[in-house]
């Protein structure tokens, strides 16, 4: 699994609660709640960047910004996205 982290963008692993479906007990009590991570989805993938093929983490979303740059003749990864 690649890192928890894309190397593009400013995605990273975000922390939240998660809402339980249990209601039951007393008329008072709320649902239970519990700490969770939300992942981003990040493959480990080579990219041309700099004329150089690089072994980089990226998430899904920059995977498919990049095929659509690429459709469109314009370069993939601009040259400073990886200096971030």
């Amino acid at each position: 699994m690649a890192a928890g982290k894309c190397d593009l963008c400013p995605k990273r692993t975000a922390f939240g609660r998660n809402i339980r479906h249990k209601h039951s007990g007393r008329w008072e009590r709320k649902a239970q709640r519990t700490n969770r991570e939300f992942r981003p989805n990040v493959h480990k993938r080579r990219l041309l960047i700099d004329g150089r093929m690089r072994r980089v983490n990226v998430c899904t979303r920059c995977l498919r910004t990049q095929m659509k740059r690429l459709s469109e003749g314009k370069p993939a990864i601009p040259a400073d996205a990886l200096s971030r």
